[in-house]
């Protein structure tokens, strides 16, 4: 393992301190998240994409709240709750 002396040393190496200061960071972070989404999106592990996941679990989620919804407009319909102008 890095000790911290190590990685203080590391960090203080990356240039543009005094100009930027701690958001001379950003660049490395920006091409890390680019890199995770690329990941994300061409990987596959088994079968599957992390997003091929993502869109069936959002369409499940749909499909259940329109069952509900269609439970619930059947069962106004059959309990026929009466309204105060009737």
């Amino acid at each position: 393992m890095f000790s911290r002396a190590q990685v203080r040393r590391a960090l203080q190496r990356v240039p543009g301190k005094q100009r930027f200061g701690i958001y001379r960071f950003l660049p490395f972070f920006f091409v890390l998240g680019g890199a995770m989404e690329w990941i994300m999106i061409k990987v596959r592990v088994g079968q599957e994409t992390f997003y091929d996941v993502y869109r069936r679990k959002a369409s499940e989620r749909q499909y259940q709240r329109r069952l509900e919804d269609t439970s619930e407009t059947n069962l106004h319909k059959l309990i026929k709750i009466p309204t105060p102008w009737q």
